[in-house]
């Protein structure tokens, strides 16, 4: 009895999580605009999608700006872990509490101050703000993925290798680095997951007549919801669905290796 009431409700948490996210596939489908009615199967709404010029535009001003945040948080953040890795106790704390402040911070806090600091230093809000916001609040999570596999390293392995004569850098590259990939693997897609969602900051640095995707769906939404919508939110869902699978597929293989070693 046990099991079976953990396995319902196990089920009901999924249907109340992916129930709608299927009802919105479903109708991306559907011939008729209107939810109420079903028209028949149709791929109108698609084609629609991929002939919007202010869709696509859209789309690739989200992944231009993900790409570029996400790539440079993670460079600063993986230098910052390092420098802080190297900190003392007391300091060290400090400005850990200091980094995860933007974390806890109210996303619309967030937006206006870096709103109101690019006009103050009258930078004009275009994509490159955009970019600069971006960054900012995706350092946090960076540091935050990548720290705990630096506290993990073992320090005598970087040693050896400068005893054996090889550089700092070179150490770095071939000891250091490798093991502190996988977190910043996730650190690079947790920002870059963080900057594809992000609304309310990139509402507040944006430029007139930049859209992303978030920003260009609450425009939409205001005048009326589009079957169009439908369509594009499928497409999003698919490929976050497909990324995870391809990024757990290696993982797999070699857990199934080490079981037959």
């Amino acid at each position: 009895m046990k099991n079976f009431l953990e396995k319902a409700y196990l089920a009901v948490i999924f249907i109340f999580l992916y129930l709608p996210i299927a009802a919105l596939i479903v109708l991306s489908f559907n011939e008729s605009k209107y939810m109420s009615t079903w028209g028949g199967f149709s791929l109108k709404w698609y084609e629609d999608l991929f002939s919007s010029q202010i869709i696509m535009s859209a789309l690739q001003n989200t992944l231009i700006i993900a790409l570029v945040s996400a790539s440079i948080a993670t460079l600063i953040g993986t230098a910052a872990c390092l420098g802080i890795s190297s900190m003392k106790k007391l300091p060290r704390t400090i400005v850990m509490g200091i980094t995860n402040i933007p974390m806890l911070n109210a996303d619309i806090v967030t937006g206006i101050s870096l709103m109101l600091c690019f006009l103050a230093f009258g930078v004009t809000l275009s994509m490159k703000t955009v970019i600069l916001a971006h960054i900012t609040f995706n350092i946090p999570y960076v540091i935050l993925s990548v720290m705990p596999r630096i506290k993990q390293l073992e320090p005598s392995t970087y040693e050896a290798a400068l005893d054996l004569g090889a550089s700092p850098a070179y150490a770095f590259v071939k000891v250091v680095l490798p093991d502190i990939m996988p977190g910043i693997l996730s650190g690079f897609l947790l920002a870059f997951t963080m900057s594809l969602d992000d609304f309310i900051i990139t509402h507040f640095t944006k430029g007139a007549g930049i859209n992303t995707i978030s920003t260009l769906v609450y425009s939409e939404l205001r005048k009326g919801i589009k079957p169009t919508l439908y369509a594009l939110s499928a497409l999003v869902f698919t490929a976050v669905l497909i990324l995870l699978v391809i990024m757990n597929l290696p993982k797999g293989k070699g857990k199934k290796q080490e079981s037959l070693l």
